[in-house]
């Protein structure tokens, strides 16, 4: 049996190919800034996309993405600013989710674009 972090590096690799093969260009892996993290930066075109990867082996409790609550986007939100400012980018910025399902029958992928906009206060 795969363990949770087998399944979440296995699903990372999926969603830089599939990404790949959408034509994305890949920026970073598992980018940090303190506790916070991004599994995935890419450019598709001239946005820069900020990618959140959710992996299950079954859909027994439910689909992969609705562990994306507001807690997980404001801390994707923080950690795509502070990316911005590191690299000291303007650009536009998508949050994007790629939900999976990884069975020994193969892999179910979800790409979801534009899964949540960020508030500003």
């Amino acid at each position: 049996m795969s363990s949770t972090i087998e399944i979440g590096k296995n699903g990372e690799d999926l969603a830089v190919e599939y990404l790949i093969n959408k034509g994305y260009k890949i920026l970073e892996r598992n980018w940090r800034s303190g506790h916070k993290e991004i599994d995935i930066i890419a450019m598709d075109g001239d946005t820069l996309v900020v990618v959140e990867v959710k992996c299950r082996k079954s859909l027994d409790f439910g689909d992969p993405d609705i562990a994306v609550g507001a807690m997980k986007q404001r801390m994707l939100i923080y950690a795509a600013e502070a990316y911005l400012n590191y690299k000291n980018l303007d650009v536009e910025v998508r949050f994007d989710i790629l939900s999976m399902v990884i069975t020994p029958q193969g892999e179910n992928i979800e790409h979801i674009e534009d899964a949540f906009v960020p508030v500003i206060h």
